[in-house]
């Protein structure tokens, strides 16, 4: 009986430690807190649609180094001794920084010490894809904030543009994610932009000798030189990963793989592997509501990644700098 009582205590503090996320977590603590994000979200995302993309890009980069714990926002000190992952080749391009922090300080107003920024991101992603005409999905909250960010996790975890199919699929594995949730959080390229300097490779120097990538649409390829990135240092242009249909969350990106016209090596992965290509087929012939109910669920998932919870990490006054 000793021995049971012993292992309840411990598993009672395991649990308060650890926690577990929940819808409403901030009711009590701070009842406007998901009012405020998603008041803020309606009136700033419809004039910058593309920070929609910018800040689920964001959320996702987060999730995948050391789980959803707000580590991507954290800025290089010189005491901490380690670049962040902001300083991470995969997060120099992430934008919205500014806007999560302007997020944050309306909600200081509103409840010192109270929501977290890794709470902050996850509601902000899902708010923008949803004023954008994209799906909803269910954002439970309690995420606690990391201490520790470091640049080579992010380079080592972050799936690239050029990963093959299997280091895809190992990535994702390694976050408890499956191949289904692969292809289905890829779709969110439906929204996306570019730099030219992710795939020019493919227009200018594939194997190293000139070459064009033979699994690129030729006219396509042709279109991008012609038109957009005339040359392969070119690192200013943006392009869009679903031409014609960036600004609305939709299938045209799985219709736009099936042509050969991912504009990622990654993308194009999609396409080369028996299993996934199925999924694509699957999403292609369902219905816009389905898709939106599937990507809902792998979102949920994950957002759920490695999460900090209870009285692991903390809840940071700056979204920037771990509390001192």
């Amino acid at each position: 009986m000793k021995g049971f009582f012993s292992l309840f205590v411990f598993l009672v503090i395991l649990g308060s430690v650890q926690g577990d996320l929940k819808l409403g977590f901030y009711k009590s603590s701070c009842p406007k807190a998901e009012k405020i994000v998603q008041d803020y979200v309606n009136q700033h995302i419809p004039n910058a649609p593309s920070l929609a993309a910018a800040l689920i890009r964001m959320h996702f980069h987060d999730c995948f180094v050391r789980g959803c714990d707000g580590s991507v926002l954290l800025n290089f000190t010189s005491s901490s001794g380690n670049q962040t992952e902001k300083t991470a080749p995969p997060n120099l391009t992430v934008r919205g920084f500014d806007f999560i922090d302007r997020l944050k300080s309306l909600l200081e107003a509103e409840c010192p010490g109270i929501v977290s920024c890794a709470d902050i991101v996850a509601l902000a992603a899902r708010d923008s894809i949803v004023v954008t005409g994209g799906p909803s999905w269910k954002v439970p909250t309690g995420r606690r904030d990391g201490v520790i960010s470091v640049a080579s996790e992010a380079l080592a975890d972050i799936p690239a543009p050029f990963d093959n199919i299997t280091t895809l699929i190992q990535n994702f594995a390694n976050k408890s994610l499956d191949i289904k949730d692969l292809v289905l959080l890829s779709g969110a390229h439906t929204i996306g932009i570019s730099l030219c300097t992710s795939f020019s490779n493919r227009l200018y120097n594939f194997t190293g000798v000139g070459d064009q990538d033979p699994t690129l649409d030729s006219e396509y390829a042709a279109n991008l030189k012609s038109r957009k990135c005339r040359t392969q240092n070119d690192n200013t242009t943006i392009v869009e990963m679903d031409p014609g249909s960036r600004t609305t969350f939709d299938l045209s990106y799985y219709s736009l793989l099936l042509k050969r016209r991912g504009l990622f090596e990654s993308d194009s992965a999609l396409t080369r592997d028996s299993n996934t290509l199925a999924l694509i087929n699957q999403l292609l012939q369902g219905s816009l509501q389905n898709f939106f109910s599937e990507f809902a669920m792998s979102m949920e998932k994950m957002g759920r990644i490695e999460v900090k919870t209870g009285t692991s990490g903390e809840i940071r006054k700056n979204c920037a700098v771990v509390n001192s």
